[in-house]
């Protein structure tokens, strides 16, 4: 996938998750019942771990076809900054 309709892909799941957000407010401003708000709670949750899945995919898709034109130092460099970075949102999922 071209990284242009990647990143068009993300700013869409982001978008239903932002109606998602916005759905779940209206639920807690309306009162409704705190088992339905759960479920849209579980439902925010899983779709934006899949867009950060989704990122993943992405930056390892670039990371590797960009692999073989850096240098030693600066490859690692950017291999550690995924691997921080990787860590936090695994740590977060």
């Amino acid at each position: 996938m071209s990284e242009n309709n990647h990143k068009k892909e993300v700013l869409l799941r982001l978008r239903r998750i932002e109606g998602q957000l916005r759905g779940l407010q209206r639920m807690v401003k309306e009162g409704v019942a705190c088992p339905e708000i759960l479920t849209q709670v579980a439902a925010v949750t899983a779709a934006t771990k899949k867009v950060g899945m989704a990122i993943v995919e992405g930056y390892m898709e670039e990371c590797l076809a960009n692999a073989g034109k850096v240098s030693g130092t600066k490859q690692r460099e950017g291999f550690k900054d995924f691997h921080k970075a990787l860590t936090r949102y695994i740590d977060w999922a």
